[in-house]
């Protein structure tokens, strides 16, 4: 396992632990241990002895309260040899017994942390796992993953695999760990509900990467593994929100207008007919600006920040819902037609997630609604997206970050059995938002 190295020899943790003495009992017995007075107990390992007072050890840990007080040994013997355990390691926990502070870093947290589940110290497991939460990134999060699989480390092991998850196609083109991977391993991570892709191709791209880096023993794999790829689902799971996933959008401040922050008001209705004029207000200045107007009139409009633009989407012009949308740049003071949607809508959600730009529900003019679609700033292209599960119109977006119970949301990877491609999806309209 990988683990960052930007100042990480001279970086490291004390995390506080809970005491069970006060602490100037702690530091005046850390006193004796050092000077060796009063210490009744020497532990062994390798060679290498440590005086210790068996009473604090007890204090810490109930493997040596089992091994001070088992019938099996004499109450009077002093010097216990300790395997499985490095005498630097030994050093750690015997210093943490009576200070209970430890210090953690890159260099010593798998080592620290086996050696706190040896002797049952789930003040010093705390601590290690901590440390390991915040040392997650692309290229160790598969190995703390599997770390956890020989300890009981339950919120690691989860917070470890939502990372994958969360961030799966980042993490194929930069980890090693991710070729190292068993056919079982991948086939679990790649067929979870909560997997955040935008496209389900990085999925199949995805296994032929992992087949390619032993072709002559992976590719009997290939009938497990693409069957997982859901072809006619080539979108990013609505429900599955990344935490680097972005609210509302902001516009680069040197794309701003007038170089400062960013609130546009577009379109609506101001009592007699539906508007096309938009304005934008500078806060600095303190003062509102009319900037172009749209090439539509839009009202119960969608309007958000995405990319360097502000999106005006769909709306009502006085007699139709439109399908229309464009695009605003504060640089240029113009405004340019985007590829329409497949339906027309207004007063629906809109939200940018994972780059990529979502519209909900709405109504369309003859009914409230409850498709979705998200447009692709990169490929200037619009794609269907999984339903909401009931009509709604009026209604808000917002992303939540870093969701413990995403998968109660997620659109199940299952009910995408078809095998259409992408191209197909993308040009056919959904027709499910009107009356049978």
């Amino acid at each position: 396992m990988e683990m960052e190295n930007a100042a990480a020899s001279s970086r490291f943790r004390q995390p506080h632990m809970e005491r069970k003495m006060s602490a100037m009992t702690c530091e005046i017995f850390n006193e004796l241990r050092l000077e060796g007075k009063l210490c009744d107990v020497v532990i062994r390992v390798n060679g290498l002895e440590f005086n210790a007072h068996k009473n604090i050890l007890c204090s810490c840990s109930s493997y040596f309260r089992a091994l001070f007080t088992s019938g099996w040994n004499n109450t009077e013997k002093k010097v216990y040899n300790i395997p499985g355990i490095s005498p630097d390691m030994m050093k750690l926990i015997i210093e943490y017994a009576y200070t209970r502070t430890v210090p953690i870093t890159p260099d010593n947290v798998e080592r620290l942390l086996a050696a706190a589940d040896q002797f049952n110290i789930m003040g010093i497991v705390r601590g290690c796992c901590e440390f390991l939460k915040s040392e997650l990134c692309l290229d160790n999060c598969i190995g703390i993953c599997k770390f956890t699989d020989y300890y009981y480390c339950p919120e690691l092991r989860q917070k470890a695999y939502m990372f994958i998850l969360h961030n799966f196609e980042e993490m194929v083109k930069v980890s090693a760990e991710f070729l190292e991977l068993s056919v079982t391993e991948l086939k679990d991570i790649i067929e979870k509900d909560e997997l955040n892709v935008k496209q389900e191709d990085a999925v199949f791209e995805a296994i032929l990467k992992w087949i390619s880096h032993d072709p002559q023993n992976r590719k009997q794999h290939i009938s497990v593994l693409l069957p997982k790829v859901k072809f006619g689902y080539s979108l990013q799971r609505l429900s599955c929100l990344r935490s680097t996933g972005l609210s509302r959008g902001t516009i680069p401040k040197s794309h701003r207008a007038q170089g400062c922050a960013n609130v546009y008001i577009c379109g609506g209705f101001n009592g007699n007919e539906c508007l096309f004029t938009a304005e934008v207000y500078n806060t600095e200045s303190n003062q509102w600006t009319v900037i172009a107007p749209m090439r539509s009139r839009r009202s119960g409009i969608g309007v958000i920040a995405y990319g360097e633009h502000v999106y005006a989407v769909g709306g009502f012009d006085g007699a139709n819902r439109l399908r229309s949308a464009e695009a605003y740049s504060p640089v240029a003071n113009t405004w340019r037609t985007i590829p329409t949607m497949f339906n027309p809508r207004s007063n629906f959600g809109i939200e940018v997630v994972d780059d990529l730009l979502f519209v909900v529900g709405g109504f369309n003019g003859f009914t409230t609604t409850f498709n979705v679609e998200c447009y692709d700033e990169k490929t200037d292209e619009w794609y269907d997206a999984h339903d909401m599960s009931i009509y709604r119109s009026a209604l808000s977006c917002c992303v939540v970050p870093g969701l413990a119970n995403v998968g109660e949301y997620a659109a199940r990877r299952d009910n995408f059995t078809g095998l259409a491609l992408r191209d197909e999806v993308k040009y056919s309209a959904s027709t499910s938002t009107l009356p049978v």
